[in-house]
């Protein structure tokens, strides 16, 4: 059975938290997302501008929160005046008959290659297991993200295959992607 929570969680491990976003992060939404890389290796447009980033904020994280079709949390790493954005991550794409849901997320350059990526995803898993009460979380990613397949596999999700031509790009360009999944049986846990 799912249950949908009535507010957006608040997840915490060690420095790393993941919380509803909110007006501060706005700025560091709209700077993160100019990274090059953030629109090669997500549904991020390479034109993402700061009226983007106060949508995002405003309407679409609580509104798709309160219609039941996303949970969209921000990356904070370290504590107190120290925390600082590190990126988002998020159920969408989510099937609750099904008990399904695709996790995403993206993080800041300066927050790669620390394990904040690998914790964020181990949470909200974890959360979407035994809080919400999925079944099957999955996780599509360009097969050239190499950095991205080995946080899933270091998070516990497993290749389940190569979608060909899953996924067009901006310029038309059609990308195979990597099927990542976890199951709640075999989930080991954060």
């Amino acid at each position: 059975m799912i249950w949908w929570p009535t507010e957006v969680p608040t997840l915490s491990h060690g420095l790393i938290t993941l919380r509803a976003p909110e007006e501060r992060d706005i700025p560091q939404i709209f700077e993160g997302a100019q990274d090059p890389i953030i629109p090669i290796f997500t549904r991020i447009p390479s034109n993402y501008s700061m009226a983007n980033a106060e949508f995002y904020v405003r309407e679409r994280s609580p509104n798709t929160f309160a219609n039941q079709t996303e949970l969209q949390l921000t990356v904070q790493y370290g504590n107190g005046e120290d925390a600082r954005f590190a990126g988002a991550v998020s159920f969408h794409s989510m099937d609750l008959r099904e008990h399904v849901a695709e996790i995403g997320y993206w993080l800041t350059a300066p927050m790669r290659g620390k394990g904040i990526g690998s914790t964020a995803t181990k949470l909200l898993t974890q959360f979407g297991f035994e809080s919400i009460g999925f079944e099957r979380i999955e996780a599509v990613v360009n097969t050239e993200n190499i950095a991205s397949r080995k946080l899933l596999e270091n998070s516990g999700y497993m290749l389940e295959g190569i979608m060909r031509k899953k996924s067009r790009k901006e310029d038309g360009t059609q990308l195979d992607m990597a099927l990542y999944a976890a199951i709640r049986e075999e989930w080991q846990g954060a």
